[in-house]
């Protein structure tokens, strides 16, 4: 009887976490042990409806061994065209009494960023997003070469509206 419940339970968690209407894309490429200064993580984004809209997140898992409150990213957006978009980012993953922002129940934090908001494709083709971090110490001109405490960078689309 108890494994019964047991198995009605997780069934019940799959099935809520699984019920995510508004996702498109969601993908997650691991970093290995650090991630150094010139590495980094493209997702090519799959053919998506150009008649409609969609809000994009960069997510982030991290863990204790990351030293910094943010996060300073550089992303592309790379169009069929041959366009490229360039953005400089920052985000908080700590609050100011260091507690992380992220969610998760051990020392691995998820956290869910925005990246754009009601972006259209209108062009056919494959789009090409690239991250990579660009943090520095305060006060030094060059970067931080290996970043400690980033597991995982992973990309999402989801709809505006509710399909």
């Amino acid at each position: 009887m108890i494994k019964l419940r047991f198995f009605l339970v997780i069934c019940i968690v799959i099935g809520v976490i699984s019920c995510d209407d508004k996702q498109v894309f969601d993908t997650y490429h691991t970093v290995d042990n650090t991630w150094e200064i010139d590495e980094e993580v493209s997702f090519t984004l799959p053919e998506l409806d150009t008649t409609q809209s969609y809000n994009l997140f960069i997510n982030v898992r991290n863990n204790n061994e990351y030293k910094y409150s943010n996060l300073f990213l550089i992303s592309e957006m790379k169009f069929p065209n041959g366009k490229v978009l360039t953005d400089t980012l920052e985000y908080r993953l700590a609050a100011p009494d260091g507690k992380w922002l992220g969610t998760g129940f051990s020392d691995l934090k998820e956290n869910k960023l925005w990246y754009k908001e009601n972006v259209s494709f209108k062009e056919k083709g494959n789009y090409t997003i690239t991250i990579e971090h660009a943090m520095r110490k305060n006060g030094e001109v060059n970067g931080i070469s290996s970043l400690d405490g980033i597991t995982d960078i992973g990309f999402r689309i989801e709809n505006t509206q509710n399909p």
